[in-house]
């Protein structure tokens, strides 16, 4: 009886492609250029999709016999198809919660435009509330090439509390939120931190990371939250606005003040709802110096790696822890900070970060750790090295985020321990900051991108949104294609710029191999998931600047219309209202083209 059992499976599994020819599509898109990133590069004209996953690609007049009554056809008009981005690190979940609060000022090139939008803002918000503007933008990308000053900011939004953050170097608090904040003479400066005086000494407004960032979002954890149902619209609509870009997957990298479990509890509940449109695998943050070890004790005996709600349900997206990280102990936290110099990591920091990779890797949970400077990652290197020696890694999924300065010989222990590297567009962002700390030499080779990718070293490309650089991954594929700041200043090394297909690889395929998921995803061939999106433009040849104007026309993820813009309003259904009524999300949207 056993042998007819695997004789009958053999049987099943050397049939499959044939039942699979014979399958009808749930869903045909055909007229379009569609860039599969398989390994030839292969562009087809059209692509057949069944049970959440690619059935077939090909001509159009082959994919179309695949059809039935029951298939959904859309024609993308010609346009370019590309698997759908994963951004291999973002604050997705936080972000969600607070989307509808804020004023982003993402890709907005005029200060006067900026301002205009914080006036107008603060005149539609009740009492109670505040103007946020939280990250996502520098000085650079304006075409004044400068900071507002307080005193505009202060003009802008009169008796409405104000809260505007520049990356986690600084952030600006008008007249009314010192007195909401209750912020005074008396106000002490908190450790790496600087409330700034003017010389009578009292609060100016402005609060300094030098260079810990804990003053900047402690800050902003004592600004109103909304109530849960805003939370779930918020969500919704951060959801929907990274579709809209092109983005299908997220892994969370966790946060400042992300509490686990209690914050996860609105997209806990969207997974089960299956009402999430975005690929969510999240890593656990531990909060509260002194007490990482005992968070992680306890989550490695009650949490599952890679089990979730999405579990045994093929029309749920993936949502479930994926490790630890990417603070693993705050001891071990050097910010990113280019403005000021940088950390001088604690000596009791390998000793409290030992303990907490041992039992990780005991426990064999994925890991991956924050890290800016080729310094920290040496003594990074060093604690992980020791672990390895009394805990062999054993192939264990690890990996650093960011890695800006990172040197050829970390890059050789790297390699010899089997980690990869998270990369972002940071640099877009603070490039004349770390040129002007470092010089352009330093500079020219952050990231080293060629030496990462000639070492065979996993890379996957993301974000940082929302806080730091803006979470339009354009923005990154702009970057790693030119060399380029926002503001325009090139200052890479030709040999770490990337060619158009080379970079979108690294926002697809070489995310989903940073955590072992490329198996199925990250390119557009039979099997593989349908998660894709139609551009806007021709991202393979429009020119530089316009690379930074690319959105979705149309977002799939799972076989599922989840964004469509009004040339294929059809496909997908109306898009939601933001609450409270009053949310900047109504009146701006998120990221801006002007």
């Amino acid at each position: 009886m056993k042998l007819k059992n695997i004789l009958s499976a053999l049987l099943l599994i050397l049939y499959l492609p044939i039942f699979a020819q014979g399958k009808s599509a749930t869903l045909i898109v055909h007229h379009a250029i569609i860039h599969t990133l398989d390994d030839k590069n292969t562009i087809v004209e059209a692509m057949a999709v069944a049970d959440g996953k690619i059935l077939k690609t090909g001509k159009n007049s082959e994919i179309l016999k695949l059809k039935n009554k029951k298939t959904t056809v859309i024609d993308a008009k010609g346009k370019v198809i590309i698997p759908g981005i994963f951004d291999s690190h973002m604050h997705i979940i936080r972000g969600g919660r607070f989307f509808n609060t804020e004023l982003r000022w993402d890709g907005v090139r005029s200060l006067k435009k900026a301002l205009a939008m914080l006036k107008e803002q603060a005149q539609r918000t009740p009492k109670g509330q505040w103007v946020r503007v939280v990250g996502g933008w520098n000085a650079y990308q304006f075409e004044e090439k400068r900071l507002p000053t307080l005193e505009e900011i202060n003009e802008a939004t009169g008796d409405v509390p104000a809260f505007v953050l520049h990356l986690y170097g600084h952030a600006y608090l008008n007249k009314a939120g010192i007195t909401a904040l209750k912020i005074d003479a008396n106000t002490p400066n908190p450790n790496g931190g600087l409330v700034e005086k003017d010389a009578s000494g009292n609060p100016t407004g402005l609060l300094v990371a030098e260079p810990n960032a804990f003053i900047l979002y402690s800050t902003l954890s004592k600004l109103p939250e909304l109530s849960p149902e805003e939370k779930v619209n918020s969500t919704k609509q951060f959801m929907t606005e990274m579709n809209r870009l092109g983005v299908t997957a997220i892994i969370d990298a966790g946060g400042g003040f992300q509490n686990f479990p209690d914050d996860y509890g609105v997209t806990n509940g969207l997974c089960k709802d299956s009402d999430l449109t975005i690929r969510m695998p999240y890593y656990l943050f531990a909060q509260k110096a002194g007490s990482e070890l005992n968070d992680y004790t306890r989550w490695v005996s009650t949490v599952e790696i890679g089990e979730g709600c999405d579990d045994h349900d093929d029309n749920k997206v993936e949502y479930h822890a994926q490790g630890a990280g990417e603070n693993l102990v705050m001891s071990a936290g050097d910010f990113e900070n280019f403005d000021k110099p940088r950390p001088e990591l604690s000596p009791a920091m390998e000793s409290q970060l030992k303990e907490v990779i041992a039992l990780l890797v005991k426990k064999r949970w994925p890991f991956r750790i924050h890290a800016t400077y080729n310094e920290s990652i040496t003594r990074f290197l060093n604690v992980i090295e020791d672990v390895n020696k009394e805990t062999p890694l054993n192939g264990l999924l690890w990996f650093f985020d960011h890695g800006e300065t990172v040197s050829v010989e970390n890059l050789k222990r790297i390699k010899a321990l089997n980690g990869g590297l998270a990369i972002q567009h940071r640099m877009a962002y603070q490039g004349e900051s770390f040129i002007k700390r470092y010089g352009k030499t330093a500079a020219a080779n952050t990231v080293p991108l060629k030496k990462i990718l000639e070492m065979g070293i996993k890379v996957g490309m993301g974000t940082d949104g929302t806080r730091v650089a803006s979470y339009n991954p354009w923005v990154g594929l702009y970057w790693l294609t030119t060399g380029k700041t926002l503001g325009g200043t090139k200052y890479m090394l030709d040999e770490n710029i990337q060619d158009r297909t080379a970079a979108l690889k690294l926002f697809t395929y070489g995310s989903a191999q940073l955590i072992n998921l490329e198996k199925d995803r990250g390119t557009l061939t039979a099997n593989n998931l349908a998660d894709f999106a139609i551009l806007s433009d021709d991202y393979f040849n429009t020119t530089e600047e316009k690379i930074l104007n690319i959105e979705s026309k149309l977002t799939v993820v799972n076989g599922k219309v989840v964004y469509a813009d009004n040339d294929f309003r059809t496909f997908a259904q109306p898009t939601l209202k933001a609450i409270p009524d009053w949310s900047p999300v109504n009146y701006f949207g998120g990221y801006q083209k002007n």
